[in-house]
C-alpha cells in the first residue's frame, strides 16, 4: 500500500491515515500504519538497514485522517513536548447522533480506561487513575438526525471524542464500541482527524495541514 503523503521533509512525514488500519503492530496481526510508512521511507530514499519514524500521537484503528510523524529522535522529542504543551493542536470532524443543544459548548470529564476490556469510562473526578479529558466542539450542520462537529481535542485520552460525546448523549454515528445500540453493524465510525497545526521542529514556523474526509456516507450528506 502506498501511503497518502501530505508533506515531508527531512524532519517530518505528514500523511493521511487510512481507516481500518491500526496504527502500531497488535494482537491482530495486521499491516500497521507505521510499518507501512518505514517501508515508504526505506524504497522512496533508498537506505539501508532499519528506519527510524517516531509515532507522537496515535489515531484509534478504526478513524481515519491526518498524522504526522517524526523523522528523527530530535524531532520526536520537540513534537512530543509540543503535544505536552498544547503547542501541538489537532482538529477533528465527526457526525452524531442528534443535535446538541449547544452550537458550541467545552465538555470536560474524567475519563478511566480498563485494560482489560479496552473499554473507557466517564468516572467522577477523584477516581483513582483517571485522567482528565477535555474538549471543545462546534455544530457546523444538521441535517435530519445527524449533525456534523467540528472538535477541538485540549488532551489527548484514549478513545476521548467517542466516550466524552457518547456520555454528552451524542453517539457518533457508525460506532460500534459506544455506540452500539443505536449503531449498524458494519457501519464505519465517522471521526475524521481533519487538521494539524504544530511549530515545525528545527524551523520554529507554524505548520498547518488539512484533509478533507471520505467521498461516503455520511460524510456526503454534509459535502
Amino acid at each position: 500500500m502506498r501511503p497518502k503523503v501530505i508533506y515531508e521533509d527531512n524532519h517530518l512525514l505528514v500523511v493521511e491515515k487510512p481507516v481500518n488500519i491500526p496504527v502500531q503492530a497488535d494482537n491482530s496481526k495486521d499491516p500497521d500504519f507505521l510499518n507501512i510508512l518505514k517501508q515508504y521511507i526505506k524504497e522512496a530514499c533508498n537506505k539501508p538497514g532499519a528506519v527510524y519514524l517516531g509515532l507522537v500521537h496515535r489515531l484509534d484503528r478504526p478513524v481515519g485522517g491526518i498524522m504526522v510523524f517524526a523523522r528523527t529522535s530530535k524531532a520526536a522529542a520537540r513534537l512530543s513536548d509540543q503535544i505536552r504543551t498544547r503547542i501541538f493542536k489537532k482538529t477533528y470532524l465527526a457526525v452524531v447522533r442528534g443535535k446538541p443543544e449547544s452550537e458550541k459548548a467545552v465538555l470536560r470529564d474524567f475519563l478511566l480506561k480498563n485494560e482489560v476490556s479496552n473499554m473507557v469510562s466517564v468516572v467522577k473526578e477523584g477516581t483513582g487513575d483517571a485522567k482528565e479529558a477535555i474538549l471543545e466542539y462546534e455544530v457546523l450542520k444538521s441535517l435530519g438526525e445527524l449533525s456534523l462537529l467540528r472538535i477541538k481535542l485540549h488532551t489527548g485520552r484514549p478513545h476521548q471524542i467517542r466516550v466524552q460525546l457518547s456520555n454528552a448523549g451524542h453517539v457518533l454515528y457508525g460506532d460500534q464500541r459506544y455506540g452500539a445500540a443505536v449503531n449498524k453493524p458494519g457501519q464505519q465510525i465517522a471521526l475524521w482527524a481533519y487538521e494539524v497545526a504544530f511549530q515545525h521542529p528545527t524551523k520554529k514556523e507554524m505548520l498547518i495541514f488539512r484533509c478533507d474526509t471520505p467521498g461516503t456516507e455520511p460524510w456526503l450528506i454534509f459535502k
